[in-house]
């Protein structure tokens, strides 16, 4: 019963899942609860047959069974009452029937009291609070290498919602991949990832390092890789913000050729100088843009840093306009028929950004922007 950990890859991959749920008990299995004084939690029996079995262990009346820990104490057990809560102990029990001597068993690596607190969870699966809380660890181990499923689960769903902690953080995961428990590896594994300083600063994690250099390598590697999808998701929700801010642009020169903005607007209307405020954010920007290229004697293509994002933004809306023969602003048509002799490698280019634009906005479709006309 030693804490030796056989090296295994780490289970949880870059995009962690969703740690699956804790089994559900049966109608024959559920766990109904109720309080002494001592504050002892009791699993499925009444308090009289509890009392009753506990009076059994402690009494040990014709025992048949000496559980020798590792202080060397020893505890007198009934190997029909152990045999029946546990397969381990009914194999162990079988193989030595031959003999008329009592069973001897041990259980060392563990402290003897946790041994104890494991043989009475046997008679009348029950256990004061304050011992779950001190061994629980051991109990978890214990209940896996016996096969205790009711125990286990209890030590899991224990320290999932009360005893988990940084403390103790990484000596739970690396007993949660020792005793196949996937959910609480991967609560684990989470705790570690999102509290990483203090985690890789414990005691725990030192210990870890020399024990079992191999999983703190994998450990680093996943840590690694997390902070890499962070950097990655910041990238992309840039890169979207970006593209959102190209299509309020684009939406604001319709708006400001169509219908005009407070001093900027399609030839063939006057501008009402007492109308409401515009709800284009990106207007203000365009219409200074659009004073200078109209103003500017560098207009073409190149000669002016300003006249060539205006040029870009004038490209971009006709590569988005559905029907240019009635758009309004400027060069609309021209500019779409211009694209029609690019060059290959830039056309693909265009029309990368085009839907990226498109799909950031989710607006195909659009009342002035459309996706098929990219095609």
């Amino acid at each position: 019963m030693g804490s030796s950990y056989e090296e295994s890859p780490v289970v949880v991959a870059k995009d962690a899942p969703v740690p699956p749920p804790l089994p559900s008990a049966s109608s024959t299995t559920t766990m109904k609860t109720h309080r002494t004084t001592f504050g002892r939690r009791s699993c499925c029996v009444s308090a009289a047959m509890s009392e009753s079995w506990d009076r059994l262990f402690d009494d040990a009346y014709r025992a048949d069974v000496s559980i020798y820990t590792s202080s060397d104490d020893i505890i007198y057990a009934h190997s029909s009452i152990l045999g029946l809560a546990s397969p381990v102990f009914r194999g162990i029990f079988n193989r030595k029937s031959r003999s008329n001597r009592p069973f001897s068993v041990p259980i060392r690596g563990v402290p003897a009291e946790a041994v104890r607190i494991f043989i009475r969870f046997l008679y009348s699966s029950c256990y004061e609070e304050y011992q779950m809380e001190e061994h629980i660890l051991s109990l978890l181990v214990l209940s896996h290498a016996y096969v205790v499923p009711r125990l286990k689960r209890e030590c899991e769903h224990r320290l999932e919602h009360k005893f988990l902690n940084i403390d103790n953080v990484v000596d739970v995961f690396q007993l949660a991949l020792l005793c196949d428990a996937p959910r609480l590896s991967i609560i684990c594994h989470r705790i570690i990832l999102k509290n990483f300083k203090a985690a890789s600063s414990s005691e725990a994690w030192k210990a870890m390092k020399t024990s079992h250099p191999i999983l703190e390598k994998e450990l680093l590697e996943t840590v690694a890789d997390e902070a890499n999808r962070q950097k990655e998701k910041a990238k992309k929700v840039k890169e979207r913000k970006i593209y959102l801010e190209l299509y309020e642009a684009m939406e604001a020169l319709v708006h400001i050729c169509r219908d005009g903005c407070r001093t900027i607007g399609p030839h063939d209307k006057v501008l009402n100088e007492h109308q409401e405020p515009c709800s284009y954010e990106a207007c203000k920007g365009l219409e200074s843009l659009i004073r200078h290229f109209a103003a500017c004697k560098l207009r073409v293509p190149g000669g002016c840093i300003h006249c060539k994002r205006m040029w870009q933004l004038l490209e971009l809306h006709s590569r988005l306009c559905i029907d240019s023969n009635t758009c309004k602003v400027p060069l609309c048509k021209n500019l779409k028929e211009k694209t029609k002799k690019q060059k290959k490698k830039d056309d693909i280019m265009w029309k990368i950004l085009v839907k990226k634009i498109l799909r950031s906005k989710s607006i195909t479709g659009a009342p002035y922007f459309s996706l098929s006309a990219t095609m």
